[in-house]
């Protein structure tokens, strides 16, 4: 523990500051300048810096966060009971595509090691991938994975391993409602993920309302070398050859071979960093994400971005207070247009839940020191950086061959639909920050936990790849901890270092954003 008071001020124009020490500080801490505490403040909270009158704005990242809904002296703890949220920005009264200064120059001659698929993208893993139309089939997939893991990848050692995308859709949906395109686009894409080297093998139980011809339409599977298209390799639990349980198993496990034979043909090959496709992503978030993680992640985007390589960044609720700032920042009119669509569709899907964004934060943000939304939007559009935004996908949908730069990807802030979401738009590698902590993992992508403190990378020891808590602990900078991202994401994706979700095998389920109606 620290046994000289700390706060961090984000901007010179905020009258709040969080606390940095560990485990907080007690009423009388006196800091530097002369301010003593009147209360105690735990670790992240914020403390006013002068007396704030009722009414008041209260500043942190130079933006009104609430107003004080009574007078609060200099000293206290300012948190979310204090605090009336303002109201969300008016989408028609947005700045657009703002004129900006030169671009930094390319960032040149950094590589990973990487597998070249035939239709252009580059895959980090090597994997095959069960793919199904329906929840149905799922423990059926999910034991012909384990054979295929015990008796066949020992025979091919290049292959990395099986992943059976299991998923709860497919059956009991309106299937032809509007919005049910957004599920089946997704459950698509996700099947053509860079990292599954093209091969589909599908597992579909026969009377889903999903059928597979609806999943993967002809054409869509993209060409294996100079093949042709790849006709639909299928396996259907109610065909009549299946004999038992046992007969359907071995179908899959049978099937899977000429799959494993060709993804075991295939070898990594030096690519430029340019053909990384990163999402990057926050959960269990705190006071700290804002100031420590977000930030290194933010001027690594920036890296990544110069380098000619694709970032998305997503969580609707939580950039939907900064939307200015992504406006401003569109590459064009247009993609500013976009933006403002996707925050108003989801204004709209939240309003037929009767709640608004304010519904987004959770206990644990707020025991980590994020009173509301607004304060946690500010430290969440943090890891965009600062490059303009190239374009906008709406949720489900897949970057077409060429696209590169900064994307905002609609999604839920939901960590494990927002991951899915962005598995469906081609990310490659995957980046997520962490305050109060997560074994967060997924079996299709490599994904890179960072923590915001250093007690909670001490803690979580073999679950933290990067300490981002050392920029709080003044042993390095948010830039310096940047590069130290993106030289470990050039490590990862050239599968010369695992990450701590990989070694321990913790992978979420695919959860898939469905607004359409369940029947």
């Amino acid at each position: 523990m620290n046994a000289s008071p700390r706060w961090i001020r984000m901007h010179e124009a905020d009258n709040v500051a969080i606390v940095a020490n560990d485990g907080g500080l007690e009423a009388g801490a006196s800091f530097p300048g002369g301010l003593t505490l009147r209360e105690r403040v735990p670790q992240g909270h914020k403390v006013a810096l002068v007396d704030l009158p009722a009414g008041g704005e209260v500043r942190r990242y130079n933006v009104a966060i609430g107003r004080a809904l009574r007078d609060i002296p200099a000293g206290s703890w300012v948190h979310e009971r204090l605090l009336a949220m303002p109201a969300a920005a008016d989408l028609a009264q947005l700045p657009a595509a703002r004129a900006r200064a030169e671009p930094p120059p390319p960032l040149e001659g950094y590589t990973f090691q990487g597998y070249r698929n035939a239709d252009g993208s580059v895959g980090t893993r090597n994997l095959l991938a069960i793919t199904q139309t329906v929840q149905c089939v799922a423990g059926v997939a999910r034991i012909a994975a384990e054979r295929i893991r015990a008796e066949l990848l020992p025979r091919y050692p290049n292959v990395d391993g099986v992943v059976a995308l299991e998923h709860s859709y497919g059956c009991g949906v309106a299937i032809d409602a509007p919005e049910a395109a957004i599920p089946i686009r997704t459950l698509r894409n996700i099947s053509l993920n860079p990292n599954f080297g093209g091969e589909v093998l599908l597992v579909s139980l026969g009377c889903e309302k999903l059928q597979p011809d609806r999943l993967l339409p002809p054409g869509v599977i993209p060409l294996v070398a100079d093949a042709g298209p790849q006709p639909l390799d299928m396996v259907r639990l109610q065909d009549d050859r299946h004999v038992g349980f046992q007969s359907m198993v071995d179908a899959v496990v049978r099937q899977a071979v000429p799959h494993l034979e060709r993804l075991q043909a295939r070898r990594r090959e030096t690519v430029p960093a340019g053909e990384l496709v990163v999402g990057v992503q926050c959960g269990g978030s705190d006071a700290f994400s804002g100031v420590t993680a977000n930030p290194a992640v933010g001027y690594c985007t920036d890296l990544l971005v110069r380098a000619g390589a694709t970032v998305m960044f997503s969580e609707t609720t939580e950039v939907r207070d900064a939307v200015d700032q992504l406006t401003s920042r569109a590459a064009s009119p247009e993609v500013a247009e976009a933006i403002k669509r996707e925050m108003a569709w989801y204004d709209a899907y939240l309003e037929r839940g009767r709640v608004d964004r304010s519904a987004n934060t959770t206990p644990g943000n707020k025991a980590g020191g994020l009173s509301n939304i607004v304060e946690k939007a500010m430290g969440s559009i943090i890891k965009s950086g600062s490059a303009p935004i190239s374009g906008v996908l709406p949720p489900g949908e897949k970057l077409k061959p060429g696209q590169r730069g900064l994307f905002y990807a609609a999604t839920p802030a939901s960590d494990f639909i927002c991951g899915t979401l962005q598995l469906a738009a081609g990310m490659n590698l995957h980046v997520f920050t962490t305050g109060r902590g997560t074994p967060y993992g997924l079996a299709e992508v490599p994904v890179i936990k960072v923590g915001t403190r250093t007690e909670l990378a001490r803690r979580w020891h073999d679950l933290i790849d990067l300490n981002a808590g050392r920029v709080a602990d003044g042993e390095c900078s948010a830039p310096e901890m940047g590069w130290a991202l993106f030289r470990l994401m050039l490590e990862v994706a050239s599968g010369r270092q695992r990450t701590w979700a990989e070694r321990w095998k913790l992978h979420n389920q695919l959860v898939l954003f469905n607004p359409a109606p369940v029947t």
